[in-house]
């Protein structure tokens, strides 16, 4: 692909390869970056640019998805920002519709928070806006010193399980967790149904697991106190709280990577009474052999929007479907250029959405 002129006088070669497209409007910009042809396909769909002049001044919206290559696509992010930022570019603002690292969002043993630091490297790069959906953890939002759009999938979701799911009213909205269950029950009352949740684990999470906190005190540096010690936790066994008897059980989460759970959880729903076995989630990374997974599992359909490319997935199991969700981030786009409230894009938005 021949260099992109990304500043007035100057020829600037970026190894991410920056894929730009149709100008719709004087005064900002959309590129994509060439990290996967899904990237291309999701960023058509939100506008149709062909940019190969200055940015000096413009607003820069750089379209990036997430593939397998997590790093890769990362340092392409990094390096197509820095280089609009030395460009004159006014504002730059990433749309990341999976952002990613975003379960790294805790310290878990004497590990780092990674999301932390993703953070501050996009901001280091020049970023000066982020529109992505539905974080893992809202409170990922305080670690960006610019502002951060969270948008919702849930309204796609929704209306795909009312317009693509025959008798949903004889169905009930599963939480495969305890913590997923705010999530859950915002679906469930959305769509007047009722509200079933996965209590108990087959084995140790990792945050259960032994790590050097636990270890006792050396004897040299022992102070003689005797602090209580805390309760191992005991996982009881898998359980269900709630009827799925006769029932369409829809399990809904933000992320679906390893699925192992959720085959889990669909096997149990199924011993339960449950006919069919719905999984919604807004992001489908569908790692390893997912998709042969859900294909010999009890699982009917795994329903997830194109944050993610996951299209070899698809071809791979066909209960695989996807939803669309170009026509929010667009919307997003155009209300962020031109200065207009995003109130719109979240109402009937509450926290537990």
């Amino acid at each position: 692909m021949p260099r992109n002129r990304v500043g007035p006088g100057t020829s600037r070669s970026c190894p991410s390869r920056l894929s730009t497209m149709h100008e719709t409007r004087s005064g900002y910009r959309v590129f994509s970056s060439n990290s996967s042809a899904a990237c291309a396909e999701l960023a058509g769909r939100i506008t149709e640019v062909d940019v190969k002049e200055s940015v000096r001044g413009q607003d820069i919206f750089i379209i990036q998805t997430i593939p397998r290559d997590v790093n890769t696509a990362i340092m392409e992010l990094l390096i197509m920002t820095y280089a609009l930022k030395t460009s004159c570019a006014e504002n730059i603002i990433g749309v990341i519709p999976y952002f990613p690292y975003s379960k790294q969002c805790k310290m878990r043993k004497r590990g780092s928070i990674v999301c932390k630091l993703l953070a501050s490297m996009l901001a280091k790069a020049g970023l000066t806006h982020i529109i992505t959906m539905d974080l893992h953890q809202k409170e990922i939002q305080g670690f960006f010193n610019f502002p951060v759009d969270n948008l919702r999938a849930s309204p796609f979701l929704l209306q795909y399980i009312q317009e693509e799911i025959p008798d949903y009213r004889n169905a009930v909205i599963v939480a495969k967790s305890p913590s997923a269950a705010k999530r859950a029950q915002s679906f469930a009352e959305r769509l007047r149904l009722g509200l079933v949740v996965l209590h108990g684990e087959a084995q140790c999470s990792e945050s259960d697991m032994t790590d050097g906190r636990q270890s006792p005190p050396s004897v040299r540096g022992s102070t003689g106190l005797e602090l209580p010690l805390m309760m191992a936790k005991e996982k009881p066994p898998i359980t269900v709280v709630g009827d799925v008897g006769g029932k369409i059980a829809i399990i809904v989460d933000d992320i679906v990577d390893d699925v192992r759970d959720f085959v889990a959880a669909a096997e149990i729903l199924k011993d339960r009474g449950a006919y069919k076995i719905y999984i919604m989630a807004t992001h489908g990374l569908l790692s390893a052999d997912a998709p042969q997974l859900i294909e010999d599992s009890a699982i009917d359909e795994v329903v997830v929007t194109n944050t993610v490319p996951h299209e070899l997935q698809k071809l791979q199991c066909p209960k695989i479907k996807t939803v669309d969700v170009s026509m929010i981030l667009a919307e997003a786009i155009r209300r962020i250029h031109n200065g207009e409230s995003m109130a719109y894009l979240f109402r009937n938005i509450t926290v537990d959405d």
